[in-house]
């Protein structure tokens, strides 16, 4: 039986976000970078997060917080801005010491050299 991955989408993980984590392969749109990204905060591939991480705003190191047990993602909203910059809204919900944990925001990305990276984002 296949692994199904984390992100939301109902598909195996080889045929979903497995595709792009680790491998270079770019996303194909800013959701599925987002969709890969949660599932890289899920698998503890913090290289995935640092690699499509836009420069102007990437940290120099990223710990992630261990303990964190993410329960699930739900994409509110894709919206392209023009052919290299987008926005996705969505949730994701996790829990940390037994305390559920919601984080809503509202995500910008860039397109550059054809791969999709994350910029910043608001909490709403």
């Amino acid at each position: 039986m296949k692994e199904v991955c984390p992100c939301g989408r109902h598909a195996a993980f080889d045929d979903c976000c497995g595709r792009f984590l680790g491998t270079g392969v770019p996303a194909p749109d800013a959701e599925s970078l987002m969709r890969s990204r949660y599932t890289a905060f899920v698998r503890g591939d913090a290289a995935h997060l640092m690699a499509t991480w836009h420069v102007s705003t990437r940290p120099a190191s990223l710990e992630l917080e261990e303990g964190v047990k993410w329960l699930g993602l739900e994409v509110k909203r894709h919206s392209p801005v023009d052919g290299t910059h987008a926005e996705v809204e969505f949730v994701a919900r996790s829990r940390l010491q037994g305390r559920g944990q919601r984080l809503h925001e509202r995500s910008r990305f860039v397109r550059e050299d054809g791969h999709w990276l994350y910029v910043d984002g608001d909490l709403l």
